[in-house]
């Protein structure tokens, strides 16, 4: 099999990892609420804190890996949030709880950013699209099996465990990355002249500037804050399905336990097939027609129905249709995931790093604001409905700004 492929399947398993350990803790959250004595609204502050530590630090680390390669920087990465991983067991208090999972946010940022930088250094553009799929794919794999093995994890020795056990395959998987990786194709052994020469014929030469220069440019250009509002729409509704949504399904449906793995793993199985056909229709569109329709109908298409999606299921009577047609919201949004990275890989170039932080940071920025404001949102009014609809219209404002962003519109250093 061709190195860049073994590549693909390292960072494939990443992602899996990221998103065990970024949901384990809405899987726990309803025994974390019990055991700490935690409210609704202070759950949300929990939740938050990840996003918000996340965020802002999204730009310095993908400008890190942009400067210094994604191989130490994703050993840093995936190494620093197992421990505060592992660590989140040891919390019993808010306050504990909080500033753990805040670091925790903290020494994840920048995880797809950085990966981000891999494909567009071993993948040529036409490959990108399909390249950033699987590992989308891959986080929703991740996502979906993570509520049957939380849950099975607390059945035998409690919630405490899971954050144990999903932390140790992280740094597991830090040594390995450590021991193997190499930043430039060129240097990894075993690869063939033929493969060699494919990579580097698909992509651009990088051309080093100052840190300042590209931090500037990347914030004076109108096609990123297009891209950066357009994530912050999205992340509305994805984090949504990250955090609030097993106590959605618990307290504002009924939904049983014994269903709670399932039905809370449902919409990620169907984020599979979003994540695998919006990423490959993406890069078919592209070739027949043009690289800006071909990213810009899909990833409008996608957050436009998701947004619809999630508006429905909360009208919907029949319990296991609504939670069908929500599953079907983050289907939807998936369709659009792979390929808003690929349109921060399209305008960044090779420094597509900066790029991909900037729209990570905004992104971010939206999931702070969702997390809190559920709790407050669901006190004011007493409804689990209600969060649940505002989240859907902001997705759809998110893929009508799909109008504003050119992936042809390379940033210019």
């Amino acid at each position: 099999m061709k190195k860049r492929f073994w590549v693909l399947i390292v960072l494939v398993l990443f992602s899996i990892i990221t998103y065990l350990d970024r949901t384990s803790i809405s899987i726990t959250g309803i025994e974390i609420t019990k055991d700490l004595n935690l409210t609704e609204k202070q759950f949300g502050w929990i939740m938050g804190s990840f996003a918000f530590a996340y965020g802002i630090f999204e730009i310095p680390m993908g400008l890190w890996g942009d400067l210094k390669g994604p191989k130490s920087v994703l050993f840093r990465i995936v190494l620093s949030w197992s421990v505060f991983t592992i660590l989140t067991g040891f919390s019993y208090t808010f306050t504990g709880l909080f500033i753990i999972r805040f670091l925790f946010g903290l020494g994840e940022a920048g995880a797809y950013p950085n990966a981000t930088i891999v494909i567009n250094t071993w993948f040529p553009k036409q490959e990108a699209g399909r390249a950033q799929s699987f590992i989308w794919i891959a986080s929703r794999i991740g996502a979906a099996i993570a509520p049957f093995l939380a849950l099975y994890i607390m059945s035998q020795w409690g919630w405490r465990f899971v954050f144990y056990i999903f932390g140790c395959l992280g740094i597991l998987w830090a040594l390995f990355w450590h021991f193997w990786f190499h930043n430039e194709p060129k240097n990894m052994p075993g690869i063939s002249p033929e493969e060699l020469a494919h990579i580097e014929k698909g992509r651009e030469q990088k051309i080093t500037y100052n840190t300042w220069q590209i931090f500037l440019t990347v914030l004076k250009t109108p096609n990123v804050w297009a891209l950066m509002g357009m994530y912050h729409c999205l992340l509305y509704g994805a984090y949504f399905y990250l955090s609030w949504m097993p106590k959605y399904l618990k307290n504002g449906k009924g939904v049983a336990d014994l269903d709670l793995a399932f039905l809370a793993s449902l919409p990620f199985i169907l984020g599979t097939i979003g994540c695998f056909s919006g990423g490959f229709l993406s890069d078919f569109l592209a070739k027949k027609t043009s690289l800006k329709w071909g990213r810009r109908a899909v990833g409008m298409f996608g957050l436009v129905m998701s947004g619809i999606c999630m508006i429905t299921s909360t009208f919907v009577a029949d319990l296991n249709t609504s939670i069908v047609v929500l599953a079907f919201g983050l289907a939807f949004k998936d369709f659009t995931l792979p390929v808003s990275w690929a349109t921060s890989a399209d305008i960044g170039g090779q420094h597509s790093g900066v790029v991909a932080g900037a729209m990570g940071m905004a992104g971010q920025l939206g999931s702070t604001i969702m997390s809190i404001a559920f709790g407050y949102i669901l006190a004011a009014t007493g409804s689990w409905d209600m969060p649940v609809r505002i989240i859907g219209l902001v997705v759809i404002l998110g893929g009508l700004l799909w109008l504003r962003i050119n992936p042809e519109k390379k940033i210019v250093f």
